[in-house]
């Protein structure tokens, strides 16, 4: 495998979100957003292409299954995850193609042979990010009577992944040889069956298409809760988080590295990312204008729905706005835990009325943000502090991404921070990761 190391020196790794107009609730109202991106696919093949142009790793796609009429307007109509990626992967040529699909809603057999499918579409490139499922109403759409306890997705995730990979080793590599003069398709004793009988899942295999070109898909985990980070370290090969300090990054970065020690694997198997938005400008008072431009769109009333579907769809309304954040309890525990613990013990340290910590959530400051030089100074400073091995980037109004790709892209490639070209075929070897030994034959 290939490197895109420059004399040795760790590589920063970027990949970029697909998120309709953007998850502002109100950015597909900006003069310049696309308003109907989530299914306009024109402008996801456009992004995409936009960022295989700045030689992104990656693009990633987000998803959920449960939406009432106060969901971001880019939740309630918008693509299916792989459903897009396929039509993606036939209109670029390298970039990595990652898409989310729930562990807790879903049946490992159909989701081992969809992400073997699209890795072998796009020769190699898939990537999928596993997560629990954290809205509560998900349960109504799967004709369940209640959506599980935190702790017991998590279990429920740990059992799929094991089956999910083990179905990926159902052939070995060399396992199809199509020999049209002896009439032998395959080779019998690469063949693996599973047989798999666990606490959740009862699986027989083999997975009816072969080993894909990277081995196995690249796994993803989005949670950032003590069960995730667990999960991430006993299966996945990158992890997708969020911090608003480089503080809290470097205490989530040497966490993750050392579980992934106690686990049995080197802390360079995994890469963290972290996710942020950005506003690049000429100056402070240029990015101030594109931030005001896009965040005076959001009105309070939709600011409150935006944070309430943190908490379960709390309404937050019943609440006097000017007040101090409310006291919930432990609502959202088993929502998005993590997200929801953070925004109390940031409304708790910081004094903050509920209007403030709402208008905060709908439409948060880039973490990064200035000329092209200071948001590469940041980015730098957090990749070389060890807080992150990259950044999933969003853009923070409907030009930033653009703008990141076109303007700070190349100061990171100047540093020589980032590469230049790619120099591998698959997304495996754009993050420089491992390829995967078949548990039959290891």
């Amino acid at each position: 495998m290939m490197s895109d190391n420059v004399n040795n020196q760790r590589q920063l790794r970027l990949g970029a979100i697909l998120h309709g107009a953007s998850g502002n609730m109100s950015a597909w109202r900006h003069p310049d957003a696309t308003a109907d991106a989530s299914i306009n696919l024109e402008f996801n093949i456009a992004s995409a292409k936009k960022a295989e142009q700045g030689k992104f790793d990656f693009v990633f796609v987000a998803d959920g299954l449960y939406i009432n009429e106060k969901s971001i307007p880019h939740f309630l109509n918008r693509f299916e995850p792989l459903t897009l990626l396929a039509a993606l992967s036939a209109a670029t040529d390298k970039i990595g193609l990652v898409g989310t699909l729930s562990t807790s809603y879903s049946d490992p057999f159909t989701v081992a042979r969809q992400f073997a499918s699209l890795d072998h579409l796009s020769n190699g490139r898939a990537g999928w990010n596993v997560v629990t499922s954290p809205l509560e109403g998900s349960a109504k759409n799967f004709s369940r009577k209640e959506h599980p306890e935190h702790s017991l997705r998590y279990r429920i995730a740990g059992e799929f992944l094991d089956v999910a990979k083990g179905l990926w080793d159902s052939w070995e590599d060399d396992a199809f040889v199509r020999n049209k003069a002896s009439g032998e398709f395959f080779r019998p004793g690469k063949l693996h069956t599973l047989n798999h009988q666990g606490e959740f899942f009862s699986v027989q295999g083999p997975l009816n298409i072969g080993r894909t070109p990277q081995g196995r898909p690249i796994l993803f985990q989005a949670g950032a809760s003590e069960d995730g980070k667990r999960l991430a370290a006993q299966h996945a090969d990158a992890i997708f988080t969020h911090h608003d300090t480089l503080e809290q990054a470097q205490d989530f970065y040497q966490d993750v590295k050392r579980q992934l020690v106690e686990q049995g694997r080197a802390p360079d198997d995994l890469r963290i990312f972290q996710g942020v938005s950005v506003i690049v400008g000429d100056d402070d008072a240029d990015v101030e204008r594109q931030y005001q431009e896009t965040a005076r769109l959001v009105s309070i009333e939709n600011a409150l729905n935006y944070l309430g579907r943190y908490f379960e769809h709390y309404d937050f309304s019943r609440h006097p706005l000017d007040a101090p954040f409310p006291d919930i309890g432990d609502l959202g525990q088993n929502s998005f835990r993590s997200t929801t613990d953070a925004i109390k013990r940031s409304a708790r340290e910081r004094h903050l009325t509920l209007r403030q910590v709402a208008l905060e959530a709908a439409s948060p400051r880039p973490v990064f943000s200035g000329t092209p030089e200071a948001v590469a100074d940041g980015l730098q400073r957090w990749f070389e502090g060890e807080a992150a091995d990259g950044f999933i980037i969003s853009g923070g109004t409907p030009n930033a991404f653009g703008h990141f790709v076109d303007r700070v892209v190349p100061v990171l490639q100047q540093r020589g921070l980032f590469r230049q070209a790619y120099h591998g075929a698959t997304l495996r070897e754009h993050l420089g990761l491992k390829h995967p030994l078949n548990r039959f034959t290891q």
